[in-house]
């Protein structure tokens, strides 16, 4: 089952041409490091308006947020979840740490389907494993360590969720 892409905001494509792509190409990498190919997964490319209200309804935040991932309970289907990235959010912060923002969106891709894999990072122990999980994947997209120093996210507000 190849995942699901929706483009809901145009701002996606006017910045990036190959949003779908690259969304595609980190979603799939991401699954096959887990061994996880062929379980499905829906990647929403949204505005913030539509994550502040996701957000305020299911982590009782009312903000927007670069990243949220949705679960879905076991099913014969192999459907992992759905993954939802706000373009403004996801825009600022890969200015603001000076990185292309295709990098950016393929770490939060990668990021989001690890957490419908189950990883978390609540704990130090979960960060340091999920982080190095990120890291291998990205670096087989050829996209530099997001954590390291001068990559721009060291000092940042790691993904939501």
């Amino acid at each position: 089952m190849t995942p699901d892409i929706e483009i809901e905001d145009a701002a996606w494509t006017s910045a990036l041409a190959h949003a779908e792509a690259l969304v595609l190409a980190a979603a799939e990498a991401t699954l096959a490091s887990e061994g996880a190919v062929g379980e499905g997964v829906t990647l929403l490319l949204t505005d913030d308006e539509t994550l502040r209200d996701l957000n305020a309804r299911f982590r009782g935040q009312d903000k927007p947020t670069n990243v949220l991932s949705f679960p879905a309970p076991t099913n014969p289907e192999r459907f992992l979840g759905d993954i939802a990235l706000a373009y403004g959010v996801c825009a600022r912060e890969a200015a603001e740490q000076g990185k292309p923002l295709a990098h950016h969106l393929q770490h939060l891709v990668a990021h989001g389907v690890l957490h419908l894999l189950g990883y978390d990072h609540i704990s130090d122990a979960e960060a340091f494993e999920m982080e190095g999980l990120e890291r291998a994947v990205l670096a087989g997209l050829g996209i530099p360590d997001p954590y390291a120093a001068g990559e721009g996210d060291h000092d940042r507000p790691r993904p939501s969720a």
